[in-house]
Formats: structure tokens, sequence, C-alpha cells
């Protein structure tokens, strides 16, 4: 079959892999017939880059028709079609039981000392193969993938996958009282999915931080405040701005939609680059040790938040020597919360939305739909925000 495999930093290409086949009972060989591109996938493509292996297939957002199962699978038959969360986890262990399927007990990837395993996300989730392919082995298929009806366009419901759970939790961790503010930064694909969610679910205001503008104008015309942090001296000048229209105080909660990559932190700017651009034996055990995020975002947010407010952290973060202001964190009686989406927690919530009145607007959330074999141009668009490029899907 045809899968993007990563090759090394900005370098993927399509190639011919081996078909995926049956190799446990609760396996299932899903055909794809949509999969999207990430945000989190451009971590890999950039500055991830000690955590991969040549040859590595990318992607974690697929949905498809069932081919195949495993004899232990029996709420799957072939025919059967279905949204595969972007983490694997078996549904019966205490995590699965409390909700936190990225925490699963039988698919913690122990060696590295991770969570849940991931597809296509590199080694130390698993280095499970991606869905930016033809085909995806899906294990523990009796819990991990979503029946979805026949009929719609696969836009309906692809985003299961990640953007609508990610985007969901994002604002249920923010934990924003009726009628209340928030603020997201970054409105790329989950940062806008959230604000869209965030009015959907009555929060009275909803304040968007980009400088992207054509994610900007998106954001305004659903409805969203936009801030372009172009016209801005520096982040306290936007706290200031932001200030002024919410009491003085601040909003009542802050959706870090952006993560390690934030614009403005130039140092860890360049010792991620560096680091990236070692050779792997040498590069991997100093990322597991020194590794920085840029924490320009997360720094704005902590700014931002009003006094007993609550930091949401959706964006992905990697640092294992991040400095953090512990002492206006705890000052500012903030609560934090944050962590990969548990996709299957909240898909229930969800899909009364996917209707067909499409009230957070599914249907045309992507802005370009690209063949499989278009994907190394495609990383390289939305790596360097070309031609408009929010969310790409693509069809084998």
């Amino acid at each position: 079959m045809k899968a993007v495999t990563w090759q090394g930093k900005r370098d993927v290409r399509v190639e011919e892999v081996p078909d995926p086949t049956i190799q446990e009972p609760t396996d299932a060989v899903i055909r794809i017939t949509s999969t999207g591109l990430c945000g989190s996938d451009l971590h890999l493509y950039e500055v991830l880059t000690p955590f991969m292996t040549p040859g590595d297939i990318l992607g974690h957002e697929p949905m498809g028709i069932v081919e195949e199962v495993g004899p232990e699978v029996r709420n799957l038959r072939p025919g059967d079609r279905v949204v595969v969360p972007f983490q694997i986890s078996c549904g019966r262990c205490f995590m699965c039981s409390e909700g936190l399927q990225t925490q699963c007990e039988t698919t913690q990837v122990t060696g590295e000392h991770m969570g849940a395993a991931l597809f296509g996300y590199t080694r130390l989730y698993g280095a499970v193969p991606g869905a930016q392919a033809e085909y995806l082995r899906v294990p523990q298929a009796q819990y991990g993938p979503i029946k979805v009806p026949e009929g719609p366009a696969d836009d309906r419901f692809v985003y299961l996958s990640d953007v609508l759970p990610t985007a969901w939790q994002a604002v249920a961790y923010a934990d924003v009282p009726q009628g209340g503010a928030v603020a997201v930064l970054g409105l790329g694909p989950i940062g806008e999915m959230a604000c869209r969610i965030a009015l959907a679910r009555g929060a009275g205001r909803v304040i968007g931080v980009d400088l992207v503008p054509e994610r900007l104008e998106r954001a305004r015309l659903r409805g969203v405040e936009t801030y372009d942090l172009r016209d801005f001296d520096d982040e306290k000048a936007l706290v200031a701005a932001i200030h002024d229209v919410t009491h003085g105080r601040g909003p009542d909660a802050v959706i870090d939609a952006v993560g390690t990559e934030a614009h403005g932190s130039h140092v860890a700017r360049f010792v991620q680059q560096a680091a990236a651009s070692m050779p792997r034996a040498l590069s991997g055990p100093l990322a597991e040790r020194f590794s920085v995020d840029r924490l320009t975002a997360l720094h704005t947010a902590i700014d931002l938040v009003r006094r007993g407010g609550t930091l949401s952290l959706s964006g992905v973060y990697g640092g294992a020597a991040d400095p953090l202001p512990m002492l206006t964190l705890f000052d500012k009686q903030l609560q934090i919360r944050m962590g990969q989406a548990n996709v299957r927690r909240w898909a229930g919530a969800i899909m009364p939305y996917l209707t067909d009145a499409d009230p957070l607007g599914v249907d045309d959330f992507a802005t370009h739909r690209v063949p499989l074999a278009d994907a190394p141009h495609a990383y390289d668009m939305f790596q360097h925000k070309q031609d408009g490029a929010i969310k790409i899907l693509m069809t084998p």
C-alpha cells in the first residue's frame, strides 16, 4: 500500500510499504477513506525529530471502512464505517474506566514512561504505524473505533478522531461558567474549533488570538472577538488590551492551543532547531533530558487569565527542562488542566452536534482536500501557512 513516511526533518515521502495484517485477536484492518493532517504532525516534521525513525508512517486522524476483524472483535464487521481515535485504548482497565483513555494501562508505553500508545507519533508513544495510508491496522478494535452512519460525507465525522474531542476537552477543562469569558490562544484547527464549541456550550464571550489573517477572519465570522498579535508591540500590550474589555480582571479561562512551537521564544527555538539538526544518536538522549519548549503562549496565558481562573492546555508540549513562573501560578491561585484528549470519553457528548443542522460547521471546516500522493506538498504548505491552509484532509 501507499503511505506517508517520515524520512528526516521536513522530509516526508509517499512510499510503498507492506499492507497491514491482523496480528492480535483484538485487531481490525481499516481501509482509509479520509485522513487528516494535524498541527501535531508538524511537530514531528520540525522539532520532535529526535524521537522519529526514518520510515515511520505518519498520521492519527483516520476514518474508513472495516476490511477485516480479529476473532475477539465482536462489535465490528467488514463494511462498517468507523472513525478511529488517535489513541489506542482497551476500554477495560482502571484508567479507561475513569475516562482517561490516553492513560490506558493496557497500551501504556512503559519502556518510555509514557501514556497510551498513539497512532503515528514517535517511539515515545509506541512507534505504531500511522493513518496517512491506504490501510491501517487498529489494535484494541473491540473498543476504539466509533461506528458512524452511512450517508453523510466523511467531513461530518472524521474530526471525531482528534479535532473535535481535543477541542471539546480543552473547553471542558477550561470550565468556562455560563455567560463567562474565555480566551483562546492560537486559531489553528483545535483553537478555532474550541471557540466554536465554547460558543455552542454557552460562553458569553469568546476571544481568539492569532497572527494569521485567514485564521482570524474565519474565527471572526463565527462570532469570535479576534485579536491580531501583530497589532501589539509585545504580549504585555495584548494582555492589557484584553484586560480592558474583561472588567480589568482578564477572562475566566484561557485555552492555550499553541504549544511548543509558539512565536517569540527565540532562545528555545534555537535549542529546538539545533537538537533537530544533530545526528539522531546525539539528539535523542539530549532531547529526553534537556528539551525545552517555546513557552511564549503559556506565559501569555498565565498573565492573561483572571485570578482564580483556569488554564487549559491543549497544545502539545514536550520539554523536560522548562522554567515556569511558579510564584505567579501560586499567587494567582490558578488551576491548570492539560493532556491528550480522551476521545471515547467525549464522543457521546459530541455526536448530537453532528446533525444535519451542523452547528459546529464541520462540513466546511477543511480548507484543503488533497490526494495522499500530494502529502509532501500539503506538509510544506501547512508548515508555512500558505494558501490559507488551516485544515487539510487527504484521500488515499
